[in-house]
């Protein structure tokens, strides 16, 4: 496959972008029930558990240390779709339960990033690198890019959304805007709104109708997010278990067992309850043809020392291709929207 033809497939479906990760919630949604659905509950968890594609890095739940979680929503799943897709949702979950607190990072699926593959090697956008080399080269590309230490992954593809949504009986959101989504021919009016799961997925995954375009989408998927986990804590029962569970088992892959999703479940929980939300901002720009989020190394800094201060870890000065990259741009006098930047020869 040439690189003119993987330009163009990255163009393809631009509205079908998801929250699938609400693989936070599934820790809860999972756990929660599994001592009166203990069987069924491990017996679904189980088949997304996998540790191959991405190495854990392991912390002793039962001693109450700051996790991280790389949460990754595919575009596949709806709509239709198949192929192996991208991730164009990507939320770094920090989990500090002595802080009591969780902090999601979205980062924008534009994000400059850089890959090695077999089949390319160079600039492209973070949402490629599941596309290269799977979920490990997601996980990679965001430790690299904000020096963290990630411990696990949860990927979601967008089949999932919406029986998890209509199990936790829908979510409650606040719309900024009155606008129409074309595929699911919903209508979303200005104020609060109760949701079930198809809305929920259309809410979610909206980008090109928003004034702030994928900030915009990534605000309204951590609403959801944390509407979600919000019911999971206050509810009795769910209404659609069964079904929630196959979906699960067919839709999440994770690289936490069912013990340790009970630990959290156990022991984090006080954690979910306070629910902080950042983004990772950049500038836009065109590089080879293609539209980039170019991220400030003041920003990338920003985001590393939030991330690295509710891990409890120092705070380091970052030093990779995003940070040298911003330095050869500005030594160089380079402008990244005109085209000439020799460094830059995107598919």
């Amino acid at each position: 496959m040439d690189r003119q033809s993987l330009h163009r497939r990255s163009r393809r479906h631009p509205l079908g972008k998801v929250i699938g990760l609400i693989a936070m919630t599934v820790i809860l949604l999972a756990c929660s029930y599994g001592l009166r659905l203990y069987s069924q509950t491990k017996t679904a968890i189980d088949k997304t558990y996998d540790n191959t594609a991405v190495k854990k890095k392991k912390v002793d739940l039962s001693k109450q240390k700051p996790i991280s979680v790389l949460l990754l929503g595919t575009d596949t799943g709806a709509l239709g779709r198949s192929e192996k897709g991208r991730t164009d949702t990507m939320i770094l979950v920090t989990v500090n339960p002595k802080a009591r607190r969780t902090t999601m990072i979205s980062i924008p699926r534009d994000t400059l990033s850089h890959v090695t593959s077999s089949i390319y090697t160079g600039a492209t956008k973070i949402n490629a690198q599941y596309f290269y080399n799977g979920s490990a080269g997601a996980v990679d590309a965001v430790k690299t890019l904000l020096n963290v230490p990630i411990n696990y992954y949860a990927l979601v593809n967008m089949g999932g959304l919406e029986k998890i949504v209509d199990a936790v009986g829908g979510v409650d959101v606040n719309v900024q805007f009155s606008w129409s989504d074309p595929y699911s021919k919903g209508t979303f009016t200005k104020g609060p709104a109760h949701l079930n799961g198809e809305q929920a997925l259309a809410y979610a995954r909206m980008r090109h109708q928003d004034p702030q375009g994928d900030y915009g989408r990534q605000q309204r998927q951590q609403e959801v997010i944390a509407a979600i986990v919000a019911n999971v804590l206050s509810t009795k029962t769910l209404s659609n278990y069964h079904d929630l569970m196959d979906s699960l088992s067919e839709n999440m892959r994770t690289n936490l067992n069912f013990d340790e999703l009970l630990t959290l479940a156990n022991t984090y929980r006080g954690a979910f309850k306070t629910v902080n939300k950042d983004s990772l901002k950049g500038d836009g720009a065109y590089i080879g043809g293609a539209s980039y989020q170019i991220p400030t190394t003041t920003e990338l800094q920003r985001i590393s020392d939030l991330a690295r201060t509710e891990l409890s870890l120092e705070k380091a000065t970052l030093d990779n291709y995003n940070t040298k990259e911003n330095a050869a741009n500005t030594s160089n006098g380079f402008d990244w929207n005109d085209g000439n930047n020799p460094d830059y020869h995107i598919y």
